[in-house]
């Protein structure tokens, strides 16, 4: 998982230095400065990711994998939610059951 955890913390701190770039040069800064488009664009690539793990495409799922992570990233950054806040909430949940978990919500799925 070290190589997983590298990436995603270079990456994070990559989307981070796109604040300063203009929105007409980078599609990062663009994607920061508007969180409902960045919500959006990860949705699709949410989408893009299901679909190739129906079509039993390893490689497409890695790439639309990594197209989603990238935009979950942007997002969180674009809501000025944290990885530590992510990672908050899923050390709360460890050790229930994901069953348990999803009935103590407040709000029905």
């Amino acid at each position: 998982m070290t190589r997983f955890t590298d990436v995603l913390t270079r990456l994070a701190a990559v989307i981070a230095s796109r604040r300063r770039a203009e929105s007409s040069v980078s599609y990062t800064a663009r994607l920061l400065a508007d969180p409902a488009l960045a919500a959006k664009k990860l949705g699709e690539e949410a989408v893009e990711t299901v679909i190739a793990a129906t079509k039993g495409d390893p490689d497409a799922l890695a790439g639309e994998s990594a197209d989603l992570i990238y935009h979950w990233l942007v997002l969180l950054a674009a809501a000025g939610v944290s990885l530590d806040d992510v990672a908050a909430k899923l050390e709360a949940r460890e050790g229930t059951s994901g069953l348990t978990e999803k009935a103590s919500r407040s709000s029905p799925d």
